[in-house]
């Protein structure tokens, strides 16, 4: 399966990898990196570049909040968890995703 680079990957669609990521369980960084990668079958890798700041971003937001637990390996890692505000933001970008994928593939197929 081909990569897809960083500039292919749309504008927007970050925020609802993460988010979705996250709809399971409450993750450290890594974990959700991790998720990312296995659910879209190692296509889209986030780094921490862009994964840190989107985090504290929809902190700010009231999507997320965080909180400081052991790690599987007895670490101290910050977790993230969706709060009720976050998953009604992910169930509403699903459905933009959705609208907007159907218009693209009406588009294709009308060709």
């Amino acid at each position: 399966m081909a990569r897809v680079t960083k500039a292919a990957v749309l504008q927007g669609t970050l925020d609802l990898i993460v988010l979705k990521a996250l709809a399971g369980e409450p993750m450290h960084g890594w974990g959700i990196a991790n998720r990312v990668r296995q659910l879209s079958k190692e296509v889209f890798r986030i780094g921490q570049g862009s994964l840190y700041p989107a985090l504290h971003r929809y902190e700010r937001r009231g999507w997320v909040i965080s909180y400081w637990g052991p790690t599987p390996n007895n670490r101290i890692a910050r977790y993230y968890s969706l709060t009720p505000v976050g998953r009604r933001i992910l169930e509403e970008q699903i459905a933009q995703w959705r609208r907007y994928t159907a218009v693209i593939d009406a588009v294709i197929a009308s060709g």
